[in-house]
């Protein structure tokens, strides 16, 4: 993947789907959704490498899990009935707004 960013993305992306697949396995009772966890953190971690090669690991933390957690708690409202109070939304929208902060307005950054 040519961007950091990119490989970024990608590794948000990927470690949702197995998170969700993680709960959907059932404590790994169920062998597609398992699988579907193990591959996909393995190839989540494996592009989080590739962003670290110029993304400094603090800033691309920050936005990998503050991403993650957002459209993990979206998918898991729309698939899993998982309740979201006021609470709950102000706080992801809190999440949002340290990502934007981070990403546009730091000086320690990969371009």
């Amino acid at each position: 993947m040519g961007s950091p960013y990119l490989a970024l993305l990608g590794a948000i992306l990927v470690e949702v789907v197995a998170t969700n697949a993680l709960k959907a396995s059932d404590s790994f009772t169920r062998p597609v959704p398992s699988a579907v966890t193990v591959v996909g953190y393995a190839i989540s971690f494996y592009l989080l490498s590739r962003a670290l090669q110029a993304i400094p690991v603090g800033v691309a933390y920050a936005i990998w899990s503050g991403i993650g957690i957002v459209l993990v708690t979206i998918v898991a409202w729309l698939l899993f009935g998982q309740k979201l109070d006021a609470a709950a939304l102000v706080g992801i929208g809190l999440i949002l707004a340290g990502v934007v902060v981070i990403r546009v307005f730091s000086m320690v950054d990969a371009g």
